[in-house]
């Protein structure tokens, strides 16, 4: 689709949102063992326990979000997520305890994320074959993000560990500001539909999406492919350390050069690949690829293999914004904020297990007395991709085409 206004809008939005995220990775180990977390196993762990409580939250108030923006419009829940995104940041910043710092996560979760927002946004002005390269570029602008957010936490670190989440702050308060004078609405009038009680309920809502035709099957992918794909937030930094002895700093920009790879990927090969192969060939090439990612890191001992194994996972990242042009393309406008809303809802049920999975795995192969496979959660992740492949050759369409 073109570059218009509101679409550049959206796209600078979420960059500057993912590197208020990307920001804190690299301080993770540090930030726990500030407020008391002790070892870097254990450290893993209850930083896995902090993004469960944030995904946790996000799944309660997902579906509710989604619809809210198919009843009153995107611009004013967008809006208010990124207030409170900013108080979030700020509570993170001054927090002396552990106990804070999870408070602050609930609070993000609750904020809905801008995410939901903005991908309905999408939805609402892209065509339906427009809809998987959108949702690439939405792919790339996080990939920016996570470019400068990782290199600017490491650096910032060195400061004060603190000053990574003033800096965030800064960048959502601008987020805010942007919106509130730029930002035009794009769900019409006589698309939109009643807000009802039963919007209030997050698994009345998830139900409603499944039994929808057609939609069960992406869903489901998405679930999956989504829970196997935690690995990468939410052990990459204690892996690293692992491993390799990796500081902050080269956390940082390890994570920055994948951001990179993900931006080439999302904004350059995925648009050609949908147009020369299809959805559906693009999906396959990408799955395959996030096999050999996560089974080369899980086995990974050498920099030089996490060299060659980045560009090869970043084509993964594919995958995501290829199921939800799927899922999208099967409801009608009146329908697209429930449906990223519960998106957003699995995305965040399998981000409050898959951490807790995934650190308990880490722990229990890096600890003493038991087997030394500090890759073992990359493993794992391969094989519940693999689990899924017969649900993703079913979404072979019965004619293919460019636009398939």
């Amino acid at each position: 689709m073109k570059l218009t206004g509101p679409f550049l809008f959206i796209l600078a939005t979420l960059m500057i949102d993912a590197i208020g995220v990307g920001i804190v990775f690299p301080i993770m180990p540090d930030l726990m063992v500030r407020v008391g977390a002790g070892s870097t196993a254990e450290g893993a762990f209850w930083g896995g326990l902090m993004m469960s409580a944030y995904a946790a939250a996000m799944f309660l108030v997902g579906p509710v979000v989604g619809s809210l923006s198919d009843a009153y419009g995107r611009k004013p829940v967008l809006i208010a997520a990124l207030v409170t995104l900013t108080i979030d940041y700020v509570i993170m910043a001054l927090a002396q305890t552990y106990w804070v710092l999870l408070v602050g996560r609930i609070l993000a979760g609750l904020a809905g994320a801008t995410y939901i927002t903005a991908s309905a946004y999408i939805s609402d002005i892209a065509k339906p074959e427009e809809r998987a390269a959108s949702f690439g570029m939405i792919g790339a602008a996080f990939g920016i993000g996570f470019v400068l957010g990782p290199a600017l936490g490491g650096l910032a670190s060195g400061l004060h560990i603190t000053a990574p989440f003033w800096i965030a702050a800064g960048l959502a308060a601008l987020n805010v500001a942007f919106g509130l004078f730029v930002l035009p609405e794009s769900l019409k009038e006589e698309n939109r539909r009643p807000f009802g009680r039963r919007d209030l309920n997050p698994f009345a809502t998830i139900w409603r999406a499944f039994a929808m035709p057609g939609l069960a099957i992406p869903l489901i992918c998405i679930f999956v492919f989504e829970f196997a794909n935690m690995v990468y937030p939410t052990l990459w930094a204690f892996w690293g350390r692992e491993v390799f002895g990796w500081t902050g700093v080269t956390i940082g920009l390890t994570l920055s050069a994948y951001g990179v790879l993900i931006a080439l990927v999302q904004a350059g090969i995925l648009p050609q690949m949908t147009k020369r192969l299809g959805d559906y060939r693009t999906l396959i090439i990408a799955t395959i690829a996030a096999l050999i990612g996560m089974v080369g890191f899980g086995l990974a001992t050498s920099v030089l293999a996490v060299a060659i194994l980045l560009p090869i996972a970043a084509l993964s990242d594919m995958a995501p914004p290829l199921m939800t042009a799927f899922a999208a393309n099967r409801v009608g406008d009146d329908a697209q904020g429930l449906v990223h809303g519960v998106i957003a809802s699995l995305s965040s049920v399998a981000a409050v297990a898959a951490p807790l999975c995934l650190t308990w795995v880490f722990q229990s192969f890096v600890d003493e007395g038991g087997a030394y496979v500090p890759g073992a959660p990359y493993l794992l992740g391969a094989l519940l991709i693999v689990v899924i492949l017969p649900l993703i050759f079913r979404l072979k369409p019965a004619a293919t085409g460019p636009a398939q």
